[in-house]
């Protein structure tokens, strides 16, 4: 029976072979039906314009502040989260109203309120962070909020019993007990946020001087480099995948499957 450590990399072998073949695919289909570069450009064409861009041009940069970003707005949601999860866990009434903000906040779009966020935070910085913000605090609210509640309740009366205090239970008990919820949570923020974030320049331009993956997505449709405009989409995959596999995967193998020993 084959260990989770060789499940993974049988997973990630699988993987990579299929997306070779999908390459191989794209390329022959380029090949033999003849059309375009402006409409649907050749493999070594986008990988050399991924190049280019990367090592002559502003896309590493890009890439770091889109990144940089992007982790910004996941803290502040986790902090927030965490904050209301614990507001959650107060009282009754403040239980009632954290769940009634959430019915209410987590089934909306992003794009509904994007007239509100350009009113209170322009179009700049703030407002990219607050349809970030918006669209990866909630689920990572939610998971948090099941976490705490499937901690078996008697792993909670033994800490009272223990004269312990609520921020001992919270930090000592709860949180450990409730890692694969949270790294859950993180992962369905993660990938609401970054796509948040790629629209959220698309929408709002430029960000922090050179702009991010989406301004370079943005310009590439606008100077009609399709070349370029794929680059842009392999590298947002590209990133996804790596976090996805590397920093999640690792968070899973540490946290998760120790069980609930410490992080």
């Amino acid at each position: 029976m084959a260990t989770g450590k060789q499940w993974q990399k049988k997973k990630g072998v699988q993987r990579a072979g299929w997306i070779l073949l999908l390459l191989i695919v794209w390329e022959i289909s380029v090949k033999i039906s003849g059309v375009s570069p402006l409409l649907f450009p050749a493999v070594e064409d986008v990988l050399a314009t991924l190049l280019e861009d990367l090592v002559h041009g502003n896309l590493l940069v890009q890439t770091a502040s889109s990144v940089a970003l992007l982790l910004a707005a996941l803290a502040i949601s986790l902090g927030g989260a965490f904050l209301l999860a614990w507001l959650s866990g107060l009282c009754k009434v403040s239980e009632s109203f954290v769940d009634t903000l959430t019915v209410i906040a987590h089934p909306l779009p992003g794009l509904a309120i994007l007239p509100l966020i350009i009113m209170w935070f322009g179009t700049g910085t703030g407002a990219v962070l607050a349809i970030v913000v918006h669209s990866a605090i909630w689920p990572l609210l939610l998971n948090i909020l099941t976490g705490f509640s499937e901690v078996p309740q008697i792993y909670t009366d033994l800490g009272k019993n223990l004269s312990m205090s609520r921020k001992s239970i919270l930090f000592e008990i709860k949180l450990p007990a409730s890692a694969g919820y949270i790294i859950s949570g993180i992962k369905i923020g993660w990938a609401r946020g970054w796509r948040a974030f790629i629209s959220a320049e698309m929408v709002f331009g430029a960000i922090g001087g050179k702009g991010g993956i989406g301004w370079y997505i943005f310009n590439q449709r606008n100077f009609m480099d399709t070349a370029g405009l794929f680059a842009g989409i392999l590298l947002v995959i590209f990133i996804g995948i790596v976090v996805e596999n590397g920093l999640f995967g690792w968070l899973e193998k540490k946290c998760v499957h120790m069980g609930t020993k410490e992080c």
